[in-house]
């Protein structure tokens, strides 16, 4: 019994070192960050700020690749299909929860088919509505969609996009009938809003903060659990009768399932590295972002905890599955 123990463990030790030596040496060629949304957006500058910076402490470049489209999902798939060495590795946002909740045949598990690496930023959405609207504040705006049922709308981004689910739970949470106006992205919604075709648009800052300062437009409330920093003076949606709602988007990385983890800690030590560089920082909260990085364990927890909160909000709000 003791040599057969002795050899197991002889061949566990064996096993190991290969994944020691591979640790100790990675990396030794450029990494990848695939990202699911259009060249020049948030997403890609997130991760462009980010891996810039992890590049100078990794001693490699960090190229970003925009594989856009069907909501992340493209870019979700490459990498949970790519071999688990570091180099492939994904942006991945709060549509990724998101997508685990609303489409039924996604090539990929959202938790189990990835080992993630860190968060990096959050940031709410905001409820706008025009300057001359009647309702000053979310409360009156709830108030008399519960008095005129069904004749409330607001616009989103489209279909299943966190923008929509945002109002699904506003309305799940505080008893008003919401009707959903999807557009084709939040340039779409915002124009018709400005317009006059809708009453209220939920939208993420960068794509409405230039028309608030302007004048245009008005934010009635903020989706996180606290102010937003970039508009101190607008209450949350739980401070305006809608106690413990909470929706923010967010983004991290994520590495394909089965990667080392001395590679996943070391991508991890560079993101902790990278995210208090001024430059960085500065970046992500012009972006409407509250910077914060977590452990792999915390933010796989976070990703679970998102996607069943989506589907509990698809399910109620019985929203089509795709």
């Amino acid at each position: 019994m003791l040599r057969r123990n002795l050899l197991v463990m002889l061949g566990l030790g064996a096993l190991a070192l290969p994944l020691q030596g591979y640790a100790q040496t990675y990396p030794e060629r450029p990494i990848r960050i695939l990202q699911g949304f259009a060249p020049g957006g948030n997403a890609d500058a997130i991760a462009r700020a980010v891996g810039l910076e992890m590049g100078k402490g990794l001693g490699q470049p960090v190229v970003v690749e925009a594989q856009a489209g069907a909501g992340g999902t493209i870019a979700a798939t490459t990498v949970a299909r790519a071999k688990p060495d570091g180099y492939t590795l994904l942006l991945a946002t709060g549509g990724h929860a998101v997508a685990g909740a609303l489409y039924n045949n996604l090539a990929y598990r959202t938790v189990q088919d990835f080992e993630m690496v860190s968060t990096i930023t959050y940031f709410p959405f905001l409820l706008v509505v025009a300057a001359n609207s009647k309702f000053t504040n979310l409360s009156s705006l709830l108030s008399a969609a519960k008095a005129n049922p069904d004749q409330m709308s607001y616009g989103s981004a489209g279909v299943g996009s966190t923008h929509h689910l945002a109002g699904e739970l506003l309305a799940s949470m505080s008893k008003a009938q919401l009707l959903h106006v999807p557009y084709k992205g939040d340039s779409a919604s915002l124009t018709a809003l400005l317009a006059g075709d809708i009453p209220m648009i939920i939208a993420p800052p960068t794509a409405v903060m230039s028309n608030i300062k302007a004048g245009k437009l008005r934010a009635i409330a903020t989706t996180g659990p606290q102010r937003w920093p970039g508009l101190p003076d607008v209450p949350t949606v739980s401070e305006q009768g809608v106690p413990g709602y909470d929706v923010r988007s967010w983004a991290g990385l994520m590495a394909p399932a089965g990667t080392p983890r001395a590679v996943i800690d070391r991508l991890n030590s560079e993101v902790q590295k990278a995210l208090p560089v001024p430059t960085v920082k500065a970046r992500l909260e012009d972006m409407g972002g509250e910077v914060r990085g977590s452990t792999s364990d915390e933010m796989k927890t976070m990703v679970a905890s998102e996607t069943q909160k989506w589907i509990q909000v698809v399910n109620d709000a019985k929203i089509p599955k795709q």
